[in-house]
């Protein structure tokens, strides 16, 4: 009878140490009980007061079904952290709502965004990825009205070939350089360089478009695609890949050479690889070549192994190639480094 009651404690406790563990693994050993939301947060910030991977939030957010959007945090929601058979969960308390009249001035309504805005917001509504039918496909500018040889906001400009009167309204995207595979070299897509937006005046062969704004100067041979809808949102789940992934990251924008946190960088992996806006990769600095000086022969090298070098987020994809906000960096990141599973 002893026997049996002390296996049965000993499964009991054994029991219990489970989640506790998994607490201890997935909290921070300093973490709050406590956060009072403020403007200027993002919920990747809030996450990590809590988390030692702060992309793992949604596994302990309680939604509460008596608070109206509980997907949302605002400044000013109470956050606490509580513990559910022996669970880490983090809940919301939220005051009277006040209402009163103002111009809604951003798609997100003052909702606490998950990444940063400002880092993302120019790449999530333009057209940056495009295959080589659709650049061979879209009408290109030939000529600018009154003898012009480049074009800017407020002229008019010739294009082949537009026949029908929809979509109105057009961007215009000059084709840069391929995005290639960084270990096959296979082409993946274009870079096309977002030049400005343009309204359409006339249909033909050639059409005529007027050039609303530009943030460089139009050339001949841009080409104009329909312009999208309206896609900005800073509001993802983060979440581990479906499935295996081993990619590198294959350039980076603004031109710098060494990559750091809120840095947007390109990977070689895209939708058709199974990322979606919100998967979280890991970053690993590729490990270099070098030779063995100790031995004779010149040609005997030794490659390092890959290090771990921080975390990033996939905010945009396209069918080959995406978009991705650096979060964390442990160390400098370059080109060619390669991201996988966190």
């Amino acid at each position: 009878m002893f026997k049996a009651c002390k296996s049965l404690i000993l499964l009991l406790l054994c029991a219990l140490s489970v989640p506790l563990a998994l607490a201890g693994d997935l909290l921070r050993a300093n973490h709050p009980d406590h956060y009072t939301v403020v403007k200027g947060d993002t919920l990747w910030d809030i996450a990590g007061r809590f988390l030692q991977e702060p992309w793992r939030w949604p596994e302990i957010w309680y939604v509460n079904p008596q608070i109206a959007n509980p997907h949302l945090i605002y400044p000013g929601d109470q956050l606490e952290l509580v513990y559910i058979d022996g669970k880490p969960q983090l809940r919301m308390s939220r005051g009277p709502l006040k209402l009163s009249p103002s111009v809604r001035a951003t798609p997100w309504d003052g909702a606490i965004p998950t990444i940063p805005v400002d880092a993302i917001g120019p790449f999530l509504t333009r057209p940056y990825v495009l295959d080589q039918s659709q650049i061979d496909a879209a009408p290109h500018i030939v000529a600018f009205a009154d003898e012009h040889i480049i074009g800017g906001a407020g002229q008019k400009a010739y294009v082949r070939q537009i026949d029908e009167v929809e979509p109105l309204k057009y961007e215009i995207v000059r084709p840069g350089g391929p995005y290639k595979d960084a270990d096959t070299g296979e082409v993946l897509g274009y870079e096309a360089l977002y030049i400005g937006t343009s309204e359409l005046q006339r249909t033909g062969d050639p059409a005529t478009v007027f050039i609303n704004s530009t943030e460089l100067e139009a050339v001949i041979g841009d080409r104009l695609i329909p312009a999208g809808e309206e896609r900005a949102t800073a509001n993802f789940t983060p979440h581990a890949p479906a499935g295996e992934v081993r990619g590198s990251i294959i350039s980076v924008f603004n031109g710098v050479n060494q990559i750091g946190q809120y840095n947007v960088v390109v990977l070689d992996r895209g939708a058709a690889d199974g990322l979606d806006s919100g998967t979280v990769l890991r970053v690993d600095q590729r490990g270099e070549t070098v030779r063995d000086v100790v031995t004779p022969d010149p040609r005997d090298t030794v490659t390092l192994p890959d290090e771990e070098a921080g975390l990033l987020m996939v905010f945009r994809t396209f069918d080959r190639v995406s978009f991705g906000l650096v979060m964390h960096a442990s160390r400098v990141i370059h080109v060619n480094d390669r991201v996988r599973n966190p």
